[in-house]
């Protein structure tokens, strides 16, 4: 894993992938550190972070789109097939290079709060209780992106897609409001989900039979519990949804706050699309 990982870091260095998303966070930083604490004169670092989650929707897909499509386009993908090593250790040194990609420049904002203490009362750790949350959410959205690129061989394709997903996920909050709140509505919303989790599970499991059988029960239960009690279903899958924002979980950390629950989901969130890759190379591995 040391190898894939020291290999893939030194990718992002030895090109100009990695200067130009340090130097990219770097300007920004200093431009919202300027604008807010020093002209505005607020003590808060952590409004700075709050104002520079936009970054994600490009730097992200940047830093993820060629972890598997280039491997895949340049047809090396069956060198990490036959490695001494599980797959998994593979998916984690990738991850793990792009996620200290991503935290380089971070370490030279981490002096912010302690340069700016000298003058005025800044709240330290509020300050880097925010830093901390702002690389959870950029870890979380790695994994997304790692995921995204196993899907395609273009680079250009998996920067896309991952550019969409993250798009939508900084916007669910708003896009949920639009959403109607009727039980009806939640009812048939969840029938969609529940059909396209059956269909995903049949793309990775390559059984038709398991995917109708597990879509029928989930549409069963879901049945079952609206029968029941169909008040419960009014505004659930909006509210579900809203819910569901990983920009959300992060301006928590940016009101001053240490949400433990908020870092459980960043790491589940993790933890999920780094076995959804697994899973996926393992799938084509076989086939």
């Amino acid at each position: 894993m040391n190898a894939i990982f020291k290999r893939e870091f030194r990718s992002y260095f030895s090109g100009m992938t990695g200067w130009v998303f340090s130097a990219f966070v770097l300007l920004f930083s200093g431009i919202f550190t300027m604008v807010i604490n020093l002209m505005s004169a607020y003590s808060n670092f952590e409004y700075v972070l709050s104002n520079m989650t936009f970054i994600y929707l490009l730097a992200i897909p940047i830093l993820t789109m060629r972890l598997f499509a280039e491997e895949r386009r340049q047809k090396t993908e069956t060198l990490l097939y036959s490695l001494p090593m599980p797959l998994t250790k593979v998916v984690l040194g990738k991850y793990f290079a792009a996620l200290t990609a991503l935290a380089s420049p971070f370490a030279v904002m981490l002096f912010y709060p302690l340069i700016l203490s000298q003058y005025g009362s800044v709240n330290l750790l509020s300050a880097y209780s925010g830093i901390i949350g702002f690389v959870l959410l950029g870890a979380s959205l790695i994994s997304i992106g790692m995921f995204v690129s196993t899907l395609t061989e273009n680079q250009i394709i998996s920067a896309v897609l991952c550019f969409a997903v993250i798009l939508v996920n900084y916007f669910l909050t708003d896009l949920s409001g639009y959403l109607p709140s009727s039980a009806e509505a939640s009812m048939f919303a969840f029938v969609v989900v529940i059909a396209l989790v059956a269909f995903g599970f049949y793309k990775l499991a390559k059984s038709g039979a398991a995917a109708i059988i597990a879509g029928v029960i989930g549409e069963v239960i879901l049945l079952v519990f609206y029968l029941i009690k169909q008040t419960a279903f009014e505004d659930l899958f909006p509210t579900i949804l809203s819910k569901l924002s990983l920009f959300d979980r992060f301006y928590i950390f940016a009101d001053g706050m240490f949400d433990l629950t908020a870092v459980i989901y960043f790491a589940t969130v993790c933890a999920l699309f780094i076995f959804f890759t697994v899973q996926a190379l393992e799938k084509r591995r076989w086939n």
